[in-house]
């Protein structure tokens, strides 16, 4: 039985183990034990390989051609930000790649796209990789996603590449009658940079949309002069906290307790806790804690007689 030692080091396709004597049914029973992963659509790791910008770029590099550009969700993971569905993590989706205006587009199996208009200033070279540059990329996602997705892409690429909105308006400028455009506009107005995770861009853009004042992301509870608590989204005047509760940091028993008893301490000190996670986006779900929060907003504003 073959092994992950057996495969080799770098990112490889189905064809290239042909070359070295290991069959498509030897790769599937590796995908079967999780000794290989699958990265992209025709494109694998051993299992046991960081997931680093290099290795991201070494996989595209294997089923793109030199001439095309890597656009939308693909340059998005290229350049470390992770916009796939959960359930895509299952079956891939295509490679973004396109070609610029009048050139012949890809028809390999496995990569989706056309041809694009691209300026010099859009395209950027990462490991022999072109790619559009992490601004582009960033207005392409919230023209092209659903709106609170949009928002989430546009808010990390602000996060870790340290984009402006100054910088996205004056792309949105040459966006004129693109399809998309009109989502993107109000997107990059509401986008900001100190959101931490796409749960919490998620819970901001319905708080944002229905109508309710905009909340303070990342704020800080002091006891005794020293930052003790963070909320995710807070209005402290009225010592409301919104929290989203993604699996990453809020799956295990440790945690869960942490969370409890940091929100018991919250409450006992006046403050009202709102808690969403990924399940809490259905339309009544949404209505749900949207009405629990206008309600706490309403509770603890001043009414003169």
């Amino acid at each position: 039985m073959l092994t992950a030692p057996d495969f080799p080091e770098t990112p490889f396709t189905p064809a290239m183990l042909r070359g070295i004597g290991i069959s498509r049914k030897a790769l599937e029973v590796a995908v079967h034990n999780r000794d290989v992963r699958r990265v992209l659509r025709g494109v694998y790791v051993r299992a046991c390989a960081p997931d680093t910008v290099e290795s991201r770029v070494a996989a595209a590099r294997l089923v793109t051609s030199e001439h095309s550009v890597i656009c939308d969700r693909t340059a998005a993971w290229i350049h470390g930000i992770d916009v796939f569905a959960w359930h895509e993590t299952e079956v891939l989706p295509a490679i973004e790649s396109y070609v610029l205006r009048h050139h012949a587009s890809s028809r390999r199996d496995g990569v989706a796209g056309g041809s694009r208009d691209l300026l010099e200033c859009d395209v950027m070279e990462v490991g022999g990789v072109r790619v559009t540059t992490p601004a582009r990329t960033a207005v392409d996602l919230a023209c092209k996603l659903s709106a609170r997705d949009g928002l989430a892409a546009l808010e990390a690429f602000m996060r870790e590449f340290g984009i402006t909105h100054m910088d996205l308006r004056r792309l949105l400028v040459r966006y004129f009658r693109r399809r998309g455009v009109r989502q993107a506009r109000p997107l990059v107005a509401m986008a900001d940079p100190r959101s931490e995770s796409s749960g919490e861009s998620w819970t901001r853009y319905e708080i944002l949309t229905h109508g309710l004042p905009a909340p303070e992301p990342q704020h800080w509870i002091e006891v005794d002069g020293i930052p003790t608590f963070r909320l995710d989204l807070a209005y402290p005047r009225h010592r409301i906290a919104v929290e989203y509760d993604g699996q990453e940091f809020h799956s295990s028993d440790s945690d869960r307790e942490h969370d409890r008893r940091r929100r018991a301490w919250l409450r006992q000190h006046g403050w009202i806790v709102i808690v969403v996670d990924r399940d809490s986006f259905t339309a009544s779900e949404v209505d749900a804690w949207i009405r629990e929060l206008r309600e706490a907003l309403r509770s603890r504003t001043y009414r003169p007689r």
